[in-house]
Order: structure tokens, then sequence, then C-alpha cells
């Protein structure tokens, strides 16, 4: 049910997380010291900047300045909400996500509470249809003609399988008799795009007569179904509206499958269609993936190159293959960096991938991948064709025409390249137009501004080696020590160090997830980034030091309280008593 996810089991999670592990299966680190670092996955650039820290089960970018712990990471990086990066990070080890109460309204309450459990609803309806096609493959009256099919086209019933590749008949009711049991879950399979509302509000199927094609988001659940029709029909293809739960554009058809095959994805190729994806897979290239459409999305690419380093487009060498080509490699700019390539690869006229493997084999056909086309060639052959560089006026018109595409690209050496080439194309006087050409499509590094260096003070100091030794604790014969203390951020420091004693066993990451969307959250993972070179065999008596004197700024604060008071009205007895120790002390 929805609710607040408990913070004991937020603990527990983050206790058995290994940062490293998590960061490492999206963005492959190298061991740096003590920690591991690797190009940031948030900003470009060209050197590593990107540190993770297993002891503090934490990362910090020290270049754009982001920072955070495993389920910060997974917010970031896969673009999740809070309670879905819980849910994935659980899922990783297995663990299911409790839920309590919240502090919110009991509207609030409510409303969390129906939209949560709707989308549990669906997710286990979609399975259960997907099931169902599956099951009709086997049992439908007409399933030799869909066999017959796949067969044809060269499918295994292993990749069937692999792909939960299923069947249904052309009727309008085939799916409705078997789950349209009342108008609620009617209007439940309207809404996920099952069925279609007919006359006299009675649903019918939206899928008849097609070999369905299940489309499963990043976690393996069934969003939605492409479906293709057997014979003649139109239209030859035809998929699940926009849900809540299916959003095309950031959907890739095929990836999940990609991961569960192949563990360390090297390079994925983008083709137009499912049956692509799966025959290419049945004959050995388990790489493949389909973008839902003819243009492949800023959040499709960016998802691609958060996978895989090297992706292929690959598409029909006609002209609305090239458009979509060129609107690809238009989405893919901003994100190329050092180490990223985009490629394509433009099929001859009447083939696609499916039937240019089943003719030539894996080889021939990675042979074709092995040789795409780079972004740069592409970028250079659509652009100059359309010049005539043997004139002035062409050149002139080329600084024009490649400026908005290099703007958008950045700082690397493939930009630089591609300056380079540029004024070779200007002849005698290359140099002159290199310096000018730089001039114009200079921009800054990094996409993020640097971080501001966090100013180091005492408190800020103890702090810091508080979240990063939490053991520490321990040293001190009463964490209360401070609470009377009268200076900025010591409230803070009274806080965790509460939070210390409490749970010895807490870790720096535990103790930051405390502080999620609070101000002092923010000043937190400022302060575990924090450099101030105290090795770790030196941190308990800095801490100690540190804390020795925040008691004598104590004691000096209200030694003049007291003797202020004293000149102003008097002291009490007690006060006259404490005013005594403070000044023998």
């Amino acid at each position: 049910m929805a609710g607040m996810i408990p913070r004991q089991f937020i603990d527990d999670l983050l206790a058995r997380a290994d940062i490293v592990e998590l960061i490492d299966s999206r963005v492959p680190l190298k061991k740096a010291g003590k920690n591991y670092q690797a190009c940031c996955p948030f900003h470009t650039e060209k050197s590593p900047s990107f540190s993770v820290s297993q002891d503090k089960q934490f990362y910090h970018c020290f270049g754009c300045g982001e920072h955070g712990n495993a389920i910060s990471f997974l917010m970031e990086f896969d673009r999740l909400e809070f309670p879905d990066a819980v849910e994935e990070l659980a899922s990783h080890y297995s663990m299911e996500v409790p839920r309590e109460q919240s502090n919110r309204s009991p509207a609030q309450q409510k409303q969390d509470q129906k939209a949560y459990i709707q989308k549990q609803d669906d997710y286990e309806l979609m399975a259960q249809i997907s099931r169902f096609f599956q099951q009709q493959l086997k049992v439908a009256s007409d399933k030799d003609t869909a066999i017959d099919y796949l067969k044809g086209r060269g499918l295994s019933g292993e990749i069937v399988k692999r792909f939960g590749i299923g069947y249904i008949s052309d009727a309008w009711d085939g799916m409705m008799k078997v789950f349209g049991r009342n108008s609620q879950i009617n209007q439940q399979l309207v809404d996920l795009g099952m069925a279609i509302q007919g006359d006299k509000n009675k649903p019918y199927d939206r899928f008849r007569g097609r070999i369905q094609f299940p489309i499963r988001d990043k976690r393996g659940r069934v969003i939605g179904f492409g479906g293709r029709v057997l014979g003649d029909g139109t239209p030859k293809y035809l998929n699940s509206p926009e849900t809540r739960i299916y959003h095309k554009g950031q959907e890739l058809y095929g990836l999940y499958e990609a991961k569960q095959a192949t563990k360390q994805l090297t390079r994925l190729v983008v083709v137009e269609g499912y049956m692509d994806v799966v025959a290419l897979a049945q004959h050995g290239v388990d790489y493949a993936v389909a973008s839902l459409g003819t243009a492949t999305t800023p959040e499709q690419l960016q998802t691609l190159f958060r996978t895989v380093k090297e992706v292929i487009c690959c598409y029909d060498g006609d002209r609305a293959g090239r458009d979509a080509a060129w609107r690809a490699m238009d989405n893919a700019l901003p994100m190329i960096q050092d180490g990223y390539s985009l490629k394509f690869v433009f099929l001859p006229d009447g083939e696609d991938p499916d039937s240019l493997i089943r003719e030539q084999g894996q080889a021939a056909f990675e042979s074709i991948l092995d040789n795409a086309t780079p972004l740069s060639q592409f970028l250079f052959d659509h652009l100059l064709s359309q010049l005539n560089m043997s004139s002035a006026e062409g050149k002139g018109a080329a600084v024009d025409a490649f400026k908005p595409y290099l703007a958008k690209l950045p700082e690397s050496n493939l930009k630089d390249a591609i300056v380079t080439q540029l004024a070779n194309k200007f002849g005698a006087n290359n140099e002159m137009q290199l310096k000018k050409l730089q001039q114009n499509f200079t921009q800054s590094a990094d996409n993020k501004p640097a971080v501001k260096r966090t100013k180091t003070t005492p408190v800020r100091l103890a702090i810091a080696l508080l979240l990063e030794h939490p053991h520490i604790v321990e040293v001190l014969p009463d964490p209360a020590i401070l609470q009377q203390l009268n200076m900025p951020g010591i409230p803070l420091l009274n806080q965790l160090l509460a939070l210390c004693k409490q749970n010895s066993k807490v870790n720096s990451a535990q103790l930051i997830e405390h502080f999620r969307g609070q101000d002092a959250g923010k000043q937190l993972t400022k302060l575990m980034c924090l450099e101030h070179h105290v090795e770790p065999e030196n941190a308990e008596s800095m801490f100690l030091d540190l804390i020795e004197n925040f008691l004598n700024v104590f004691i000096e604060q209200r030694t003049e309280q007291l003797l202020e008071k004293e000149r102003n009205g008097g002291l009490n007895k007690t006060e006259k008593q404490e005013l005594h120790g403070l000044l023998s002390a």
C-alpha cells in the first residue's frame, strides 16, 4: 500500500547496498587510491573528477558538485523519484519495501494510496494479459497460422519465450471475455490502451489477429504492446498508446532483454522495429533495441549512453531513414563526450536488419556495424552536400551551417577534430581559418560551473569528521555535552551526535539520508566533500580537540553571561556557585 517508507528500512537498505557495485554497473569505475573514479556521468569532462568512496558509501564530482548516496545516484542517473529509487535499490537485494502512514493529510494519504495501488494493479494486469497472449500462441484455434509465421521469420521457441511473444486471434472481444469482468476493470483496460471504448459504453479489443510483442520497462515489467498483423491488414504494426505507465519517448524495446542476455554491454544498435530486435537476437546479436518510433528521443539517447559508450543507429537508406538519423544525431550532440560515440548504418533498398542477418548471418551483419559511419562523417556528408566549397560564398556559408551543431557539442577531442577538418576545407589559409573557427565554436568545457569550495571552520570540520567516522561518537562520555553551546552549526552537530549514539553501526550514507529534503541535508552533503586533509588515524584525536575547544567557548560564553548578570542585578545562590566553578576551572 501507499505511504511513507519507514526510516529503519531505508537505513537497513543503505547498510546492505554497495555504492561502488551500483555505480560500476552503470558507469565503469577505476580504482584510484582508496576510492574509485570515472568521468562524471552528470556533466561533460575530459579527465575524471567523479569520485566514489566505498568507506563513506558516497559519491562526489569535484567538477560539477553532484554528490549523494546510492539512492541519490539512482534518482539522478536513472531519473527516478525517491520512492522508485528505493524500490529499484531494494529489488536489487530482493528486499520488499514496507509502507507506513505518513504525516500528510487524510485526503492526501488517500490519494497517494489510490495512485500507488492503481499502478501496482496496472502492472499486474499487464503481466496477466502478457501471459494470456503467450498462452494463446499455444491454444488459439488459429495458432498454427501464428506459429508458421514466426517459424517463417526464423524464430525459435527459445527466442519467442525470451521476448515473451504471444498472439491474439482476430476477434473483437478475445481479451475482453477473459479480463473484462466489471465496469471498473473495463475502464482500466481502456486506460491501459488494451481496449477501445465502443458504442453503448462497451469496450472492445484494441489488438486483434496480431503477433504480440510485450514492451518491458527497465525493471522487466510489461507496460505496453506492439502488435504485428498477420497477412496484408493495416496498419502493419499497432502500438499501445500513451498511458499512466507507458511513455514511449522514454522507453526502448529490447533493452531489458539485452541487459538480461549480456551483463556487460559494450554497444547497442538501434533499429526501427520489434521484429528486427528479435531477429537479431535470434542470430546472436543480443544488443539491439528499438526506439518505438522513427526518431530517437533525447530521453532514449540518454538511456542508451548511460548503458553503453557506443551506439549505432541502423536505419533504412531512404529519405525517411536518413531524416530519422539526422534527428537522432541532433538530439545526441549534447551527450557526446570523449570516449562515447554515435555511428550510423544505412541499409540498401528493400533490406532491413531482419532480412539482412537471415540472408548473410551474424558475422556479416556485425562487420557492417563495425564499419558504421561515425557521427563526424555523417555531419560533414550531410551539410557539405548542400554547399559549394569551391566558392568563397560556399566556404562562408559552411561556418553558419556547422555553427548550431558544434554549439551543442561539448568541448572534446571530437569537437576539435571537426573544427580542424572544417578549417582544412578552406584550403591554403587554413591555420588562420582554424583560429577563427575555434573562436566561433568554443564554449565552456563543462556544462555546469565548477563547485565552490566550502570554507573550513571548526564546527564544519567536526561535522565532516563525524560524517566520515560516525563511530568516534563513542569516545565522548556524554554526546549531549554541547547542548547548551550557542554557536552556528552546533545544533546540527548535536543532531548528528544523537543519531550516531542511537545506532553504533550507522554509516555516512545513512546519516545523510536522515536529512533528505531538508536544508541541513544540503549542508551535510557539502561537508561530506570537505577537503580537510585529516588522516583517518588522526580523526579521533582531532575530533576530541575540537570538542574541547567548543567546551572552552561554552565556558567563556557562560562566564560572560553570569558576570554581566552580576553587574546588572546580581546572581542567585545557584548562579554564584556556577560562576565560582567556571572561574576556578
